[in-house]
């Protein structure tokens, strides 16, 4: 079987160009050994695409060459070194068939090596980054490195012959290191190149068909083999079973020459067949087999473990696979395992640690992070560590900071880390993204926006920094540059979900009415994008009340709602809305439900008891709500003169007069709590005087019907002071009032002197004075105010997170 995944189909194109470009050359020798340059323009063209595909495919240049040379011309290697003696000696001279030969060599290496520099402009002039891990004989001495290096050709080999005891990754402790002459495994090094030689010396020497099928068998196994054999610079890995795929074709050819000439000794040929037929249907058993080991990553790497259980990477990767299943307990077993197996392992102990966060194990989580971050080499000041740390490596320091900024009072600490892997990666932009969100939540919004410049001078073409930095720009107050950021973030991809929905947040926020089309044209494409997420259709219902369509803002309040049951604020701004839109009744039962999830919404329940008291008529039912308010936050102060509105409907006038006297005390600097107090008081007085012998006893207050009103405001981002807010009164009572006041007087009269009665007239008159004044007041007041909602919280509304790439 063979990887299926990336790399595997890379070796499957690249071996495709590879035979299609052999194939193309033994076409380029034309009629009385002249060139045809069109087959050989085609090879270089599928040479480049399967160097493309992978690195490798490169070789078949050399392949080439050794067709040219020894099957199309038919040399030998006896023959090629007379032929060079001569001319050397300047006893001959070239032949025009090696003329023609060395021509179509010299173009196939002029087009290698221009290959190898674009590769090499592709990579920077810089290897890959592999750790000690990845090839543990790479980083060993002389003579451990070649003695190990040389082992490794015997094991690829064996592989070719016997593929019983396959493993997906055979790096780390796999194969271990050869640190001695004496140890017997040299010996298979030994036996391997006698092998090879022998095959070599018989294909190079003899000039027959046999020789000439060895030869190239031998050049398709080894050629496509060297760059990953460490012969000229190391490779990431110790073996690997998809390099050996290209090499399988010349093994397959040499194993069929080898059973042809068994199979024409007559002899021999029913064995042969035997033979043959049970090898192919047992490695067709074990390709099934193997098959089923791939089925799934848990799958195979748990086979790979039945190999070989002294590979520390194998067990990280069981317990990756169960880590993407959220098995976490099980995935922390395998990753322990490999600290094991491997203690000096950076990555083991940074899995461990992860999964240990995953758990909600954070002390454990920090002490393995701080393991791996023991084993990476020391900070030298000035120095790069690009060239000998795995980029991964460096991410202990973020995932360590991670974890530790959770700690209000660690802040600077992790500060410390994201800038220590900063200075050992000065293009690690990761840890600029982490620090400037770090240095965001530290209140420091301007070096945070360094951090994420920095970030952008690395990679100016990724929409996520772009929207970060629109983020830093709100919290530096500067709305115009965050929404020019989040503009840029959506020209470089425009389906940017976070810049569409935040822009159009902050577009709405402006009150710029040019903007409204822009932002609810962003919304459009959020929600299309995100169907399911109730905040933008909730932002659009918002958008639709700036522009007053109300119809509108309904139908996109109820489809947040529908999306989620219990948001907030959708639920009370949908009530507001029929609130506002002389449809109290309707409002009801979509606060019920909103109190239903928040008990403790106070605006829910102001805007619930104004309802109830001036729709229903429910003034228990009011009185109820505003106490409630005042149980949860006493120095609440809508609540609190809303209750002293409730004494005064229930005429219980001196408890009015000192819940505001309270209140008052609470917001001293309130107009309107004093002029509601003021009117109390005036009908505490003008109660009083009718209590006096003049008015008949029983009467009730000379002005009936009059009604101070609740308060009640739309939930906002920021809480404001409460409306000043007084209904008209029934204007009924004032000559009922006169009337009673002329009955009284009359009844007194005839018991008082001239100048007694001149006494009480001067005292009716300044009553009626004070009545009329209040009249006055009551019928001026201003109607029930309620004002438009803004985002109730930046959490809520505000989709303000970071991204980290």
């Amino acid at each position: 079987a063979l990887f299926t995944g990336v790399v595997g189909r890379a070796e499957l194109l690249s071996s495709i160009f590879f035979l299609a470009a052999f194939l193309s050359y033994t076409k380029s020798k034309g009629p009385d050994n002249s060139i045809v340059w069109t087959p050989i323009a085609l090879t270089v063209f599928l040479v480049a695409v399967a160097t493309l595909c992978k690195e490798q495919g490169i070789t078949v240049v050399g392949i080439c060459c050794v067709y040219e040379v020894f099957i199309a011309q038919g040399y030998t290697l006896p023959l090629l070194c007379t032929t060079a003696g001569q001319f050397l000696r300047g006893k001959g001279s070239i032949p025009f068939s090696m003329l023609q030969t060395l021509i179509k060599l010299i173009v196939l290496m002029f087009s290698t090596l221009l290959l190898v520099v674009i590769r090499v402009q592709v990579i920077q002039s810089q290897l890959p980054v592999f750790t000690r891990f990845d090839n543990p004989a790479a980083v060993s001495p002389t003579p451990t490195r070649q003695l190990t290096f040389n082992y490794l050709l015997p094991v690829n080999a064996w592989l070719l012959l016997n593929p019983s005891e396959l493993c997906c990754d055979w790096t780390m402790g796999t194969i271990p290191l050869i640190e001695s002459f004496l140890d017997v495994r040299n010996l298979a090094t030994f036996i391997f190149f006698c092998f090879l030689g022998a095959l070599g010396v018989f294909s190079l020497r003899y000039s027959g068909d046999s020789s000439k099928t060895v030869l190239m068998a031998l050049c398709l196994m080894a050629l496509p083999f060297i760059p990953a054999s460490n012969l000229f610079f190391p490779v990431g890995f110790v073996v690997a079973e998809r390099v050996l795929y290209v090499p399988s074709m010349g093994f397959c050819i040499l194993v069929a020459h080898g059973w042809q000439k068994i199979s024409n000794k007559s002899i021999l040929k029913k064995l042969s067949w035997v033979c043959l037929s049970m090898v192919i249907f047992t490695h067709a058993l074990k390709t099934l087999h193997r098959n089923w080991d791939w089925e799934s990553e848990y799958t195979l790497f748990m086979s790979a473990l039945k190999v070989n259980k002294n590979n520390a990477k194998l067990w990280n990767n069981v317990g990756h696979a169960l880590e993407n299943e959220k098995n976490f307990e099980r995935a922390l077993k395998y990753f322990l395992q490999a600290t094991h197996v491997q203690p000096d392992d950076i990555g083991a102990h940074m899995n461990v640690g992860r999964t240990y966060k995953n758990l909600n194990r954070t002390k454990e989580a920090e002490e393995s992070y701080m393991m791996a971050k023991s084993l990476m080499p020391q900070v030298i000041p000035g120095k790069k560590y690009a060239a000998r740390i795995a980029p991964n490596h460096l991410n202990v320091y973020i995932n360590l900071a991670n974890l530790i900024r959770a700690n209000e009072s660690r802040l600077e600490e992790a500060d410390q880390l994201y800038r220590q892997a900063i200075s050992m990666r000065p293009d690690f932009k990761q840890a600029y993204i982490s620090r400037g969100e770090l240095l965001l939540k530290m209140n420091k919004p301007s070096k945070a926006k360094e951090a994420y410049l920095k970030a952008l001078e690395l990679d100016r073409n990724n929409a996520d920094l772009w929207y970060n930095l629109a983020i830093v720009h709100i919290e530096l107050k500067e709305p115009n540059e965050a929404l020019k950021n989040f503009n840029h973030a959506l020209e470089l991809n425009p389906k940017h979900k976070l810049s569409l929905f935040n822009s159009a947040i902050l577009m709405q926020e402006s009150g710029e009415v040019k903007l409204r089309p822009e932002a609810r044209k962003r919304l459009l494409s959020y929600i299309n994008e995100e169907p399911q997420d109730a905040n933008g259709y909730f932002n659009l219902g918002m958008l639709a009340m700036d522009d007053r369509k109300d119809t509108e803002a309904e139908m996109w309040m109820k489809k947040a709602i529908k999306l989620q049951a219990d948001f907030r604020s959708a639920l009370f701004n949908l009530a507001l809305l029929y609130s506002q839109t002389a449809k109290e009744l309707m409002a009801l039962p979509v606060l019920e439900e909103l109190l239903r999830y928040y008990p403790d919404h106070i605006k829910g329940l102001i805007l619930k008891g104004d309802i109830l008291m001036n729709q229903k008529k429910d003034i228990l039912g009011a009185k109820k709500c505003f106490e409630k308010i005042l149980e949860m936050d006493p120095s609440n102060v809508q609540g609190k003169h809303n209750l002293c509105v409730v004494y005064f409907e229930e005429k219980d006038l001196l408890k009015a007069e000192r819940c505001l006297v309270e209140t008052l005390a609470l917001a001293p600097h309130e107009e309107y709590i004093q002029r509601h107090l003021n009117i109390v008081r005036d009908k505490i007085s003008s109660s009083s005087f009718v209590e006096q012998p003049i008015f008949p006893a029983g009467k009730t207050s000379g002005v009936e019907g009059d009604k101070i009103p609740t308060e009640n405001i739309k939930e906002i981002k920021n809480e404001p002071r409460p409306t000043e807010m007084i209904k008209t009164s029934d204007n009924k009572s004032q000559s009922k009032s006169n009337k009673q006041l002329g009955k009284n007087t009359e009844k007194e009269t005839p018991h008082k002197t001239t100048k007694d009665i001149k006494e009480i007239e001067k005292k009716r008159v300044a009553a009626l004075k004070r009545l009329e004044e209040i009249e006055r007041i009551l019928n001026g007041r201003e109607p029930l105010c309620v004002r438009r909602c803004g985002w109730n919280s930046v959490s809520l509304l505000w989709k303000k997170w970071f991204i980290n790439l």
